[in-house]
């Protein structure tokens, strides 16, 4: 694979076929999305299988001066490597999932969601500072338009609304880059990474990439706009937006604020444990109270988003590769459980959890992947959920106790609500004779459903296949933030063995007291 550029590939086949989308009907628009979507996955599968675990860090690296110091600087490393298989594997679905719920403007809608995984895996291949906020803010543009054509009743508003919150925090980015950059001399991330800012000035960027990641996670309070926007986009709308978008600002502390301002992170530690720990426990109890299916999803991602900050600000091993494997595990899960959203509400029409109930009966297949994602949520063990959530919650621990009592609280809450939801929706008796007339799963819902099930399961099972290729960036990252950790509350540390003597005098003494009694 040296020397070929597999990433501008990836970059240029969703860029070709959205052009192409707006000039084809609305059935060849449907083909040629599904098809670069597709292509897209299989060169993900052929970067996988390439990438070299335990090797160069940064891996497929491609460079090209264009003017002054901007240049098309591509690469990845372990971690970028994820999250852009999460995203090319969810965009086909996205693609199948809007197959028949889109009847207007279809080359349009296609084209929309083509630029959108183009942004999206440029965020995690973009190698060159300003490179990497082209492709972080236009990401905006696809989604508003998105919602503002195909959404809801109140699109408009939650439109606006999504652009607004998510602009403002990114102007501030912007020119907390433009500082980074005169301060450095250079726009490469990789060399930025091992600069060192001085004290004074870390805060200050720091606070200002936070005011834009932030409200991209979202973070408790800025994240009123993620349930409008849920409420109101189309199922695909919302499958990607929980699924990826949500990960960008997850990505961005891991990647920039961790790492460049290690100092200022290590300051202002309380201030991210403090949001995630109200964050947690507020969106669960919101989402308890909620009526309508999607606000109660959107609520319960908030929460779950809170865990990987505090699993990010728990500065070890395990707190960041648990928050990491949450991300996917969320991304994976999160977009099943609004397609399961979707496949009702298409028959519906209603997001009302009151309109339904009994589904189990005509709906089994239906019931049974709605159940398989409703435990992954919640973290059974053997699903994806679970060995996030254990890994975050062990790293937080190590660095507050306190945290990791809040944050385990919210994962209860999280039980009560899904299973709260999954309760009045699936089971129960079948009275509704619109809910009687529901037909099972489809073909196409099958094959949507079936693959996202696969990887919930495989995550849960089996995650080494995901953890090792992130492992070494981690340890780097760990590494880069050791000198200004502060100390945790709890210190672990793994026992000695007690010498053989000990042991056979601690056997007799059992023997003597047995003959006593």
């Amino acid at each position: 694979m040296s020397g070929f550029p597999i990433l501008s590939l990836m970059l240029a086949v969703p860029l070709i076929a959205a052009i192409l989308c707006l000039y084809a009907g609305d059935r060849n628009a449907r083909v040629i999305a599904l098809a670069a979507t597709l292509i897209d996955f299989a060169l993900g599968i052929v970067l996988w299988a390439s990438f070299d675990i335990g090797g160069a860090q940064w891996q497929f690296t491609e460079r090209a001066d264009l003017f002054g110091r901007f240049q098309w600087a591509l690469g990845i490393d372990g971690m970028a490597l994820m999250l852009i298989m999460l995203s090319v594997f969810l965009m086909p679905l996205c693609i199948l999932a809007s197959w028949e719920a889109i009847k207007s403007r279809v080359g349009l809608y296609m084209a929309m969601f083509l630029i959108m995984e183009v942004v999206m895996i440029g965020v995690f291949m973009a190698q060159d500072l300003l490179l990497f906020y082209i492709f972080f803010e236009a990401g905006l543009i696809p989604m508003y338009f998105i919602i503002g054509i195909w959404g809801g009743a109140n699109r408009k508003y939650a439109a606006f609304k999504f652009f607004l919150y998510t602009l403002l925090g990114s102007v501030l980015m912007l020119i907390a880059m433009i500082a980074m950059i005169a301060e450095a001399g250079t726009t490469d991330i990789p060399t930025l990474l091992n600069y060192d800012f001085p004290v004074e000035m870390q805060t200050w960027l720091w606070l200002a990439f936070f005011a834009s990641l932030a409200v991209k996670m979202p973070m408790w309070p800025v994240h009123t706009w993620l349930p409008d926007a849920h409420v109101q986009a189309p199922t695909a709308g919302s499958m990607i937006l929980a699924g990826v978008l949500l990960k960008l600002g997850a990505y961005g502390f891991l990647r920039f604020m961790m790492p460049m301002f290690p100092d200022a992170s290590a300051q202002l530690m309380w201030l991210v444990f403090g949001l995630s720990m109200v964050a947690v426990v507020y969106t669960s109890l919101v989402a308890l109270v909620q009526n309508d299916m999607k606000k109660l999803i959107a609520y319960s991602s908030v929460a779950h988003m809170a865990i990987v900050t505090a699993g990010l600000f728990a500065f070890n091993q395990q707190g960041i590769e648990g928050a990491l494997i949450i991300m996917l595990s969320h991304g994976v899960v999160s977009a099943a459980l609004f397609f399961c959203v979707g496949v009702i509400y298409d028959r519906l029409h209603t997001r009302e959890i009151d309109r339904y109930g009994g589904l189990a009966v005509n709906m089994p297949a239906y019931a049974l992947f709605f159940m398989l994602f409703t435990m992954a949520s919640i973290g059974l063990p053997g699903t994806s959920g679970f060995v996030g959530e254990f890994l975050s919650l062990l790293g937080i621990y190590e660095a507050s106790s306190v945290v990791a009592f809040v944050c385990t609280t919210g994962i209860i809450l999280g039980a009560a609500y899904m299973l709260y939801l999954y309760r009045r929706v699936v089971f129960g008796e079948l009275t509704k004779d619109d809910v009687k007339a529901m037909p099972d799963l489809n073909v196409r819902e099958w094959a949507i459903m079936a693959p996202l099930a696969a990887v919930a399961l495989w995550i849960g099972v089996y995650p080494e296949s995901f953890l090792a290729p992130m492992r070494g960036d981690v340890t780097t990252v760990v590494a880069r933030l050791a000198p200004a950790k502060p100390a945790g509350d709890a210190h672990l540390a793994v026992g000695k063995p007690k010498p053989a003597a000990v042991h056979e005098e601690a056997a007799h003494g059992s023997s003597h007291a047995g003959g006593v009694q």
